[in-house]
């Protein structure tokens, strides 16, 4: 693989242009995959070709370590997170396993893929964490965002004491996994962008606390993680361990919500923002593109647009395949909200025999699920969106998409945001196959 030499390069593929940061040899082969999936890997040699990435660090601190909570200021703070307590996870226990081994394709960043099914254990470790999980987030304010325009995107979280925090995707691109423990709670923060899957879980598994990392594999074109503590391999979008001994296991999603930074702050002008400097060695300014800006349209393009393997078999034709939904599940069952098509409206559903509510904007497209019922009193709104606000019908008061109101005899009241996964239909369809699709 070579290293690209110039500031910045605009590829062409298939009349699909991508404008790429350049990063350093180490991210050569991820920014080649970014800007044009180029060869359509998982259709090349299966050979053990040499990895240009050079070997991932491995996090040595202890598991015991304790949190040091953000602090209100300018400049970055380590919040340390339960780390590795070993120098590599257990080797994969490969005859444990849901999906087929040969599903499972490895990127190995040189023009070539290999599959799980034929890869050796030497490649298996060569690529863990080639693409640099984050293991102990740094953060800053939100005025120290300059790197970021109004309509770049975040994938937000706000904190059970109210505290929000903003991940950009122009950074979680290029690194895909942030641990963290915040307000005493593991996180896990996860973006794919091949698939443009933001998903915040708990990573609490039976009372045992999980580290993920980065297996620089793919299946059905989504990142594959794996745990520390296992060697177990998970599927990003479901949250499902795949393979090993954890296999069948799944992450609980986190409430989360994608919108532009603008939109974030308006919201939450307090929230803290994952820093671009993580003492990883890489150059802040390869985080000021996003070469899957327009990634979307290109898959809804024409037939088989993956570039890496996908069973299209698994993908129901209820939507195009990178069309944008907000899935929520509850008591087993899940509906799929496609802001796009909704519009700009208030949507009053009932999933799984409870109440949710939608806040749905086709621009964006960006939703936010909560509950109707009010925590200090018990009682069920129902909303309404009209001349351009969101609106209970039993007050009148007015809501913002953060689920506050902000006006009216409930002002000050926040609704109870509810878990959900945001990402392209394809791969929501692929991780759970009973999930509906809501119609207006």
């Amino acid at each position: 693989m070579q290293s690209i030499a110039v500031l910045e390069t605009v590829l062409d593929w298939d009349c699909i242009k991508f404008d790429v940061a350049i990063f350093s040899k180490r991210f050569a082969g991820l920014a080649l995959v970014a800007a044009g999936m180029i060869a359509l890997m998982a259709c090349q040699s299966e050979t053990d070709g040499p990895v240009t990435q050079s070997p991932p660090d491995t996090p040595t601190v202890s598991a015991d370590q304790p949190t040091v909570a953000p602090t209100a200021t300018s400049t970055p703070v380590p919040t340390p997170a339960p780390q590795p307590t070993s120098s590599a996870p257990p080797e994969l226990e490969r005859s444990i396993h849901s999906v087929e081994l040969s599903d499972i394709v490895f990127d190995t960043f040189d023009g070539s893929s290999k599959r799980l099914s034929a890869a050796s254990n030497a490649l298996i470790d060569r690529l863990r964490d080639a693409i640099k999980p984050i293991y102990s987030a740094q953060y800053e304010d939100a005025g120290d965002g300059d790197w970021l325009g109004p309509d770049d995107v975040i994938l937000g979280y706000v904190s059970d004491d109210g505290q929000a925090y903003a991940y950009p995707i122009k950074f979680l691109n290029f690194h895909e996994l942030v641990n963290d423990l915040i307000d005493g709670i593991p996180v896990l923060i996860t973006y794919c962008p091949l698939c443009a899957s933001g998903v915040v879980f708990d990573r609490r598994v039976d009372g045992e606390v999980l580290v993920f990392g980065n297996t620089s594999a793919l299946y059905n074109s989504d990142l594959v993680m794996f745990d520390h503590a296992s060697g177990s391999y998970w599927f990003q979008t479901g949250g499902e361990a795949i393979v090993g001994p954890m296999t069948g296991t799944r992450l609980a999603p986190l409430a989360s919500s994608m919108m532009t930074w603008g939109d974030w702050t308006a919201l939450h002008p307090a929230t803290r923002l994952l820093a671009r400097e993580q003492g990883l060695g890489t150059r802040e300014s390869q985080y000021l593109q996003d070469p899957f800006s327009t990634y979307g349209d290109y898959l809804n393009g024409g037939d088989d647009r993956y570039p890496f393997p996908v069973d299209t078999d698994l993908v129901s034709d209820a939507l195009r395949p990178a069309e944008v939904v907000v899935a929520v599940a509850i008591n087993g069952s899940e509906r799929a909200y496609p802001p796009a098509r909704i519009g700009d409206a208030a949507v009053n559903d009932v999933i799984g025999g409870e109440p949710v509510v939608v806040f749905s904007r086709g621009d964006g497209p960006i939703a936010t699920v909560f509950s109707p019922v009010l925590e200090k009193d018990g009682r069920q709104l129902d909303f309404e969106f009209a001349n351009g606000l969101f609106t209970d019908v039993q007050t009148g008061a007015v809501w913002n998409m953060a689920g506050a109101a902000i006006s009216g005899e409930l002002e000050g009241i926040r609704l109870t945001p509810l878990p959900s996964r945001r990402a392209f239909w394809f791969t929501i369809s692929i991780s759970n196959s009973d999930v509906e699709v809501y119609a207006r």
